[in-house]
């Protein structure tokens, strides 16, 4: 994790911002001391690591120590339970493919103030709006869509709310997918951090298409667009969507098994 977890220290001791890695340690609230720390999950007896009893969880047992569910607090298994339903219904849909990432978009659909506000708009504040108003919404993850703009929010084709976000998530939709990582830290430190480091390299590269769809010129960074409001670019973000939710589904899979053992 050292890979992705020192750049990041550097910027922040330069107090320099980056547009597409930053949101996976400050939207995403793990530490990166935590994310660098080791568990190795349920059912494995560690020997001569007496430091781990200091962590939730872990009890004596065989002459070692394991992490043990029966002693986790109780909001790791609550927590367990949730992300267990959530992930087994989203697992049992079909990937749907055809929002090209306009959530993005969305963000900043007539407004003066953008959520990256230092990074220029490839398309202008008019173009963008007008590539929002030529395309349908059809955004089903709530923490994406809680962030569109007043104006953009009734043009989605649902109205995603928390209390509906077992009955819409679908594993075609990218912030579905990046959000495996959120769920294995906050099942810590009873996932396995092997899959925790797994859901985050995935997070890392899902990111990385979420912005390059983006309205958002990011060539300074060394991003190149894909151009979403064209045919061509609309194409190759749905192959890339796709890919990616395959991708996830085995890292679904893992994270339903490690909810089904801490519950």
């Amino acid at each position: 994790m050292a890979v992705f977890t020192g750049p990041h220290r550097e910027r922040r001791r330069r107090r320099e911002p980056h547009p597409v890695m930053d949101f996976l340690f400050t939207y995403y609230s793990h530490k990166p001391v935590r994310l660098e720390q080791w568990d190795p999950g349920p059912g494995v007896v560690l020997l001569d690591a007496e430091e781990f009893l200091d962590r939730p969880g872990y009890r004596r047992e065989d002459g070692g120590v394991r992490f043990d569910p029966a002693a986790a607090p109780d909001r790791i298994r609550a927590t367990a339970g949730f992300v267990h339903g959530l992930l087994v219904a989203t697992a049992e849909r079909a990937p749907r493919l055809g929002c090209f990432g306009m959530h993005e978009w969305a963000m900043v659909y007539r407004t003066d103030a953008p959520r990256h506000g230092a990074v220029p708009l490839r398309l202008g504040a008019g173009g963008t709006d007008r590539v929002v108003e030529s395309m349908p919404l059809q955004c089903t993850h709530y923490d994406a869509y809680r962030f569109f703009t007043g104006p953009a929010a009734p043009r989605n084709a649902t109205e995603p709310t928390r209390e509906r976000q077992t009955e819409l998530e679908q594993p075609g939709c990218l912030h579905a997918n990046m959000d495996l990582y959120k769920w294995a830290y906050k099942l810590a430190p009873g996932c396995p951090s092997d899959l925790m480091a797994d859901c985050f390299e995935l997070a890392v590269d899902v990111r990385e298409l979420d912005m390059r769809a983006s309205p958002y010129n990011l060539a300074a960074h060394g991003y190149a667009p894909v151009r979403v409001e064209t045919p061509a670019g609309r194409a190759e973000y749905a192959r890339a969507q796709a890919r990616f939710a395959d991708r996830a589904a085995p890292l679904r899979r893992r994270l339903i098994e490690v909810c089904a053992a801490l519950t």
